[in-house]
């Protein structure tokens, strides 16, 4: 072969090369740029972990290592957003976006080899997975009662790109938090859950639990997100969506209050009651208010149905007929997680306490106000404990 011929024939291998390398950005990482623009610290600040997974991504010759790193390098983004928050920088938000931009490098660069869709899929699996906490769900050996709690990412960033929630701060803050109770030691596990639809259609709130449930080795389960003016403990998940909200990556439920509609899993609509009760030590949590801290803790009975529209239901009885336009968590996520993780406990018939916490809200960031929801958080995490 003629050298011009190998230099064509190198184009088009290189050519080849950036297709299968190069991949589109979602509507999620497309918005890291606009981040950055407005809060370029924020976004920014794990840059250096960030770097260190495009270098050693460049140097990849061998799948099963490059997956491994990839993995190992979206732990590290998780491990130190956790010991940040825990030494006083009170932001989730860095986490969010340090994972988007792993993710938008995965897209648009290529390993020493080349890579075919798939293998990029992969990766960009483990760096989801790992970076959000589900790859160190650890309880210390000698943990005598153990506390799975589940937060979020921040969420209508069309809105507020510099949006924060304090259910994810939360979960950064209360991951392997220790405490005695009653004589025991207790300790608290977290993950970062995803703002979208799909997520949950594909089964990541029962893929996370059913192991639990199935081995029964948790002692409560405590799903948070942000929601109204004080604390909220959700009496009565709904099965159906409803909400008009968009999630992270602008898709709409397709339901709403004249027309909800069934999320789905494995590929089918999700098969359960069209309400569920939560089982949570309620009086324990709600002790944690007043003088003892900065909101109310409602036990909130509030639901929506087809036929009578909103009320405030008094059992899980009253609501055996109905169909769900709302439960006692809304339309959208924070109450679909709920009623995931209700369900999923009925279903393995586990007896493992388990229910839902929304959160005062907060526009923006507020580095005070969320410091203080998560100050009640933990109290009220400690007193639900002591009563089991």
């Amino acid at each position: 072969m003629t050298k011009s011929c190998l230099a064509v024939a190198g184009l088009i291998t290189g050519a080849m090369f950036s297709t299968i390398a190069m991949a589109s950005l979602d509507i999620e990482e497309a918005r890291v740029s606009t981040a950055t623009q407005a809060m370029p610290e924020v976004v920014g600040r794990y840059q250096a972990l960030v770097d260190s997974l495009e270098e050693q991504y460049k140097q990849q010759t061998d799948e099963l290592l490059m997956t491994q790193m990839v993995a190992r390098q979206g732990e590290r983004l998780w491990q130190q957003a956790v010991r940040d928050v825990q030494s006083g920088g009170q932001d989730d938000r860095p986490l969010y976006w340090g994972r988007l931009a792993m993710k938008t490098l995965l897209k648009q660069q290529a390993p020493s080899f080349q890579i075919a869709p798939w293998q990029r899929n992969i990766n960009l699996s483990a760096v989801e997975k790992s970076s959000r906490g589900f790859s160190n769900i650890s309880f210390a050996a000698d943990t005598q009662v153990k506390i799975l709690l589940t937060g979020f990412d921040p969420f209508f960033l069309d809105r507020n790109i510099d949006q924060s929630n304090p259910s994810g701060l939360a979960a950064l803050a209360l991951d392997g938090y220790q405490f005695s109770v009653n004589g025991k030691k207790a300790q608290i596990q977290t993950v970062m859950i995803p703002v979208r639809f799909a997520d949950f259609d594909q089964g990541i709130i029962e893929s996370l639990l059913t192991p639990y449930y199935r081995e029964n080795s948790l002692d409560m389960i405590i799903t948070v997100s942000m929601g109204r003016d004080d604390f909220d403990l959700e009496r009565f998940p709904g099965r159906n969506r409803s909400a008009a909200a968009p999630d992270n990556l602008n898709v709409l439920t397709g339901g709403n209050n004249e027309k909800p509609i069934a999320p789905m899993f494995n590929g089918k609509t999700l098969n359960g009651p069209e309400f569920v009760e939560f089982s949570l030590p309620v009086a324990a949590m709600q002790t944690v208010q007043g003088d003892a801290a900065k909101w109310k803790v409602n036990d909130n009975h509030s639901v929506t149905t087809l036929a009578r529209g909103k009320f405030n239901a008094t059992s899980l009885s009253e609501l055996q007929a109905a169909i769900s336009v709302e439960g006692s968590g809304g339309g959208y996520l924070s109450n679909e997680i709920s009623y995931r993780a209700v369900l999923l406990q009925q279903q393995f018939n586990s007896k493992i306490p388990v229910g839902h916490i929304h959160t005062p809200r907060v526009e923006s960031f507020d580095a005070k106000t969320e410091t203080d929801i998560v100050e009640q958080i933990r109290a009220m995490v400690i007193a639900g404990a002591k009563s089991l």
